[in-house]
């Protein structure tokens, strides 16, 4: 099937959500603000259009490890949890963050559990003992973290709370954003909206201080790195890019750091139980050499070490300088320069290391913003849109997040058509017409792909749904359009619909895996490393498609006519087998260009033409036997304005309808 794009630009909404039906069924200042996050999370409130405030638990802490204990039932969650890991290492889930909306294929780092996948694509944690043996999802677990969160607020509001909002990082694809989503179903949660990590970010700078511009999002956890380009006008929040790296946070910092102090005590080869002390060590010092410039290191059984920041400093500046590379792409996807930012804003607690703060302010010259604590900015920030959407009389937010990756479909001979672009602003429904390949062709099959590639082997596979009862036609005739709806939280929706019947048939698409962040990641540097290979390929595979529609429409044409020589002299008739033999040839080569597939079909379309010539005046003879010159003028009449109405269409282009 071939197609034409028809990007809605209509289909731009502002999510000052909810409806005046929805905002009623919902009790203001009843909303909390929550970060998932992979080694704390927070919960926040910020009721009444109240200045956003952590709620603390009684020795003053915001931060809930994020890590559950399954030794007890009901699960143990926190700091109570992370005091049984060391004990209990199979039955206590730490980092699972990192586990959500994968399949065990795409679980390629190290982690003590026990996975398994009894259904393709739903990963299963074994937490039991051989006495009782019992396996959750990374969901349920997320769940239990959700849950303890949930408590939290509800102590402190005296009530149950009415929803919330959730964070997730901004490179989070649709499988991770449902499992995140999911969790908060099962944790009792009504889950207003998922929200970018550096967007909430902002919203917190931007509410608190009335700011406006253009603005850097620079978010450096423990495992991951996030940047963010948004634009910030009166009260709108759009996301104009988004970049990162997947494989780089804080916990790379304190691996390399311990590496140094393990090979500064002379310690060669390390035992596991060293590796984990001298990690433990690592992180206490990176945290005191924040606020001081020397410090004393003592790892178990070895002698004291003195660790200078400027060591330290020396060690990660290569991972830093990773986060800056990972930046400039942003600025250049957001078509920016560092000048013409406004501000910059630090988010993780990774930003605190006096050296990232120092590279950030080179990079982008200018100091970065920080007053508020990187730990809890990004649970502000959702507190105060969680707010919005409970109800409150606060002024209304537009947030405008971005597509990550490109979406689109599969067409005729694998060639991927992107129907809603990475960094995209979402959300966002873009519409495409197809039309059939084959005569007498009567359904089509949706393959739905995320990915930059050409080519949808090279895409992920997001889902697949049939079209039937599309009408017996001619090739290039049938009209299905194609809507993808991506809303708020970037779940997306995928519905075709036949124009002439009105069958239509839809997809949530809900995989139950997903992209891992280092799939993202390599995605969209392969999409710019094979650009040239790509379109090669796409090129050559949309020749293969043509070739092999002209060859289809001849062998049709000559199994009608059979062996009538006034139609096709014996003589004509070989010429055309030996220019099929010829096209058959060429498509035979799996690895052919698009020049000699052009070449064939060239070949094969003049060797044809006489033939087709013919053919087509016997048609209009019969076509006229018995007729009046009235009957005559009028079809012909009819055909002249069927032509004008289709001026400037392809064969198998269609023009964009109007959105």
């Amino acid at each position: 099937m071939t197609s034409v794009s028809i990007h809605d630009t209509g289909a731009l909404f502002q999510i000052a959500e909810p409806t005046d039906q929805r905002r009623a069924q919902r009790r203001p200042g009843r909303g909390i603000g929550i970060d998932l996050g992979t080694t704390n999370s927070l919960v926040a409130l910020a009721p009444h259009g109240a200045a956003p405030r952590v709620l603390r638990d009684s020795s003053g802490s915001g931060l809930v490890p994020s890590v559950v204990a399954y030794t007890a039932d009901p699960p143990l969650v926190g700091r109570a949890a992370q005091a049984l890991q060391a004990e209990h290492p199979a039955q206590v889930v730490s980092s699972v963050k990192r586990l959500m909306g994968r399949g065990l294929a795409d679980i390629t780092f190290a982690h003590p559990y026990h996975l398994s996948e009894e259904t393709p694509g739903l990963l299963r944690l074994d937490i039991g003992s051989a006495d009782a043996p019992r396996r959750v999802t990374p969901t349920e677990v997320s769940a239990a973290i959700l849950r303890e969160l949930k408590l939290r607020a509800e102590a402190e509001l005296g009530e149950p709370c009415d929803g919330a909002v959730i964070t997730v990082p901004a490179y989070f694809d649709d499988a991770q954003r449902q499992a995140t989503r999911d969790a908060g179903r099962i944790a009792g949660l009504q889950v207003y909206r998922l929200l970018a990590e550096p967007t909430a970010a902002a919203l917190a700078y931007g509410l608190d201080r009335g700011g406006e511009g253009l603005f850097a999002v620079y978010d450096l956890g423990g495992g991951t790195f996030d940047v963010s380009i948004l634009r910030l006008h009166k009260g709108v929040f759009q996301v104009l890019a988004t970049g990162g790296d997947s494989a780089l946070g804080g916990d790379d910092f304190d691996r390399a750091l311990a590496a140094h102090l393990l090979k500064k005590s002379g310690v060669a080869e390390p035992s596991r139980h060293q590796l984990d002390g001298a990690r433990l060590a690592a992180r206490a010092a990176k945290e005191r050499l924040t606020e001081e410039t020397v410090t004393r290191v003592t790892l178990a059984g070895l002698p004291e070490l003195e660790l200078t920041r400027g060591e330290f400093e020396a060690l990660i500046e290569p991972l830093a300088q990773r986060t800056l590379r990972a930046c400039r792409q942003a600025l250049k996807d957001a078509g920016l320069r560092a000048p013409e930012l406004d501000g910059v804003v630090l988010v993780g607690g990774s930003t605190r290391v006096p050296k990232v703060r120092e590279l950030v302010a080179e990079a982008f010259k200018r100091p970065p913003l920080a007053d508020i604590d990187p730990d809890e900015v990004v649970a502000w920030g959702a507190a105060i849109q969680a707010d919005i959407l409970s109800g409150s009389a606060r002024e209304g937010v537009t947030l405008l997040d971005v597509v990550p990756l490109s979406l689109g479909l599969e067409t005729m001979g694998g060639i991927v058509e992107k129907i809603i672009p990475r960094n995209a602003t979402i959300p966002i429904a873009a519409r495409q017409v197809f039309t059939n390949y084959a005569e007498h062709q009567t359904g089509m099959v949706i393959h739905v792909v995320q990915g930059e590639r050409e080519l949808a082997r090279d895409c992920r596979s997001l889902a697949r749904f049939d079209l039937k009862g599309i009408p017996r036609l001619p090739p290039s005739m049938a009209r299905v359009e194609v809507t993808f709806q991506l809303d708020a939280d970037a779940l997306l929706t995928v519905s075709a619909r036949e124009l002439m019947t009105g069958v239509r048939q839809s997809v949530e698409v809900k995989p139950t895996y997903g992209l891992s962040e280092e799939e993202v990641d390599r995605l969209v540097m392969d999409s710019l490393d094979h650009a040239g290979d790509d379109y090669a390929r796409r090129n050559a595979a949309e020749a293969r498609v043509e070739l092999g529609r002209v060859v289809l429409a001849l062998r049709t044409a000559l199994a009608e006519v059979g062996h009538l020589r006034e139609l096709l002299p014996d003589d004509e008739r070989a010429r055309l087998e030996a220019a099929l033999a010829a096209a058959d040839a060429a498509m035979a080569d799996p690895d052919a260009l698009a020049d000699p597939l052009n070449r064939a079909r060239t070949a094969l379309e003049k060797v044809s033409e006489p033939f087709a010539r013919r053919r087509m005046e016997r048609a209009l003879n019969a076509g006229m036997a018995g007729k009046s010159l009235h009957d005559i003028e009028r079809a012909l009449a009819d055909d002249e304005a069927l032509h004008e109405k289709r001026a400037g269409h392809t064969p198998e282009l269609l023009e964009p309808e109007e959105p």
